[in-house]
């Protein structure tokens, strides 16, 4: 790998010289991630990643799970509380490992090789890409909603909208990091404006009329019908913790983060705070204009609201909705490749994986794999499935990194109270990863024409291997 790497650089080197007027002879540095993210950086990665397709689209699912409006405002008040618990944990990992990779690194450095192997290929293959494909598919549904008016968008046309907007956040994240959290920013500031245009809009349709929220909340009302089963609480926090995911997204990119001792407690507070209360207070909203059954029905719930309280202009609340599941997507991109960067780099993901663009110092090939990963899990998935078994797998491993009751009531409540096959598809598939650790991983087998076939991507994608930047 050493030799290969030294002799791609030189290759590298030379085709830049020769691009040069006047030749330089020194060594070339070595290749480090920079730190670009700062404070404020840093809150719209977590909260921009947060905010998105999940509380315009989860809602009614929180509450087709729980059965009523007072039980799902529970749920989503604890998947907050859960989230800050899970995301502080992560923070004292973060400032005691202060390595990018997030879940594969703090497994990697506590319970060794074999287990962050494991981690590693699920969230790469699984994880990461079914956020990205369910995100995209919110996204291409609120998108081309105006179009069809009435009735549901054909799911090819959604399909391949999703399609087209994974590629554009794609291309982004690897030609500049500095572009990418600057869209990041700029997104998490429309969106904290469309929630708190909801919320306003909710005041608003209280001050006309108090019929609906009152028999929706009032005390009599508002646990009516609630579900008690294990199964139907697991999915409800599946779905409400999916609008919450992006708490750990900070501790992918530590390496990439200014002074992450300060800032990434600091972040990981206003960032978690901020989305928790705007979350209630549109939830509140959306029961103010809606009752349970029309809520429950609505396959895009901020749709809805935006037809009942703007009239003609609903239509704006789609395009809101959009914007809004791009910036979470870019975010959640942003992190995902970083997954696959760092586990290359510990040597349990082919060395290509491992590599970053010599001049835009971005790791684009783990993106590239990221990107098409994510359009293979695209084709055949629907947004319901999507993330509950994204959340089922994520728990999963977050449970192994934390060991709480909360992360193990995640993994299991469903499974105990209402097995499904497809559960033990997952599981499966995370454990047959041993067939690829033992021979490629342990015992370091490495095919030549893998290497021939890394020497040739290297030069193609100009690429080289990166020191950690600690």
């Amino acid at each position: 790998r050493e030799g290969g790497g030294v002799h791609v650089r030189l290759q590298l080197r030379r085709r830049h010289e020769a691009r040069q007027r006047h030749g330089d002879h020194q060594e070339p540095e070595a290749v480090k991630m920079k730190r670009e993210i700062g404070l404020i950086g840093g809150v719209a990665l977590v909260s921009g990643t947060m905010i998105g397709s999940g509380i315009f689209m989860s809602p009614q699912f929180v509450l087709a799970y729980v059965g009523s409006p007072g039980a799902s405002l529970v749920i989503w008040a604890l998947s907050g509380v859960v989230a800050m618990f899970a995301a502080l944990s992560y923070t004292e990992l973060g400032t005691i490992i202060s390595e990018s990779g997030g879940d594969f690194i703090y497994i990697l450095r506590i319970y060794g090789s074999c287990p962050a192997f494991f981690a590693a290929v699920t969230f790469i293959l699984v994880v990461k890409p079914f956020s990205i494909a369910a995100m995209a598919i919110s996204l291409a549904e609120y998108a081309t909603a105006p179009f069809y008016s009435g009735c549901a968008p054909p799911q090819l046309v959604v399909k391949c909208v999703a399609a087209a907007t994974i590629l554009i956040v794609a291309t982004v994240n690897v030609l500049n990091v500095r572009l990418a959290v600057r869209i990041q920013v700029v997104f998490l500031v429309a969106k904290v404006l469309t929630l708190t245009f909801i919320v306003i809009g909710g005041i608003v349709a209280l001050t006309q009329g108090s019929a609906v929220i009152v028999e929706n909340l009032k005390v009599e009302n508002a646990f009516t019908g609630t579900q008690y089963s294990l199964s139907t609480l697991g999915m409800a926090f599946y779905q409400g913790l999916w609008s919450y995911a992006g708490w750990y997204n900070l501790n992918y990119v530590t390496e990439e983060l200014k002074r992450p001792e300060v800032n990434l407690p600091r972040a990981v507070v206003i960032a978690i705070s901020l989305v928790t209360g705007l979350y209630l207070l549109v939830n509140v909203s959306y029961l103010t204009v809606m009752t349970p059954k029309e809520l429950m029905s609505s396959s895009a719930v901020a749709v809805t609201w935006g037809n009942k309280v703007l009239g003609s202009w609903g239509w704006i609340m789609s395009v809101a909705a959009a914007l809004s599941a791009f910036g979470s997507l870019n975010g959640t991109f942003f992190s995902g490749g970083r997954v696959c960067f760092v586990a290359a780099r510990e040597g349990q993901m082919p060395d290509i994986l491992s590599m970053a663009h010599v001049h835009r110092l971005t790791p684009s090939p783990a993106l590239i794999f990221t990107t098409v990963i994510s359009l293979v899990v695209l084709i055949p998935g629907d947004f319901q499935s999507i993330v509950n078994f994204f959340s089922f797998t994520a728990w999963f491993f977050y449970a192994i990194t934390l060991i709480s009751a909360c992360s193990i009531f995640l993994v299991l409540a469903p499974i105990i109270d209402s097995p499904q096959i497809e559960y033990l598809y997952v599981t499966l598939f995370i454990f047959s990863g041993i067939l690829i650790y033992i021979p490629f991983i342990h015992y370091k087998l490495c095919p030549g024409l893998l290497t021939k076939l890394t020497v040739f991507l290297q030069l193609f994608l100009e690429v080289a291997p990166v020191e950690k930047n600690l």
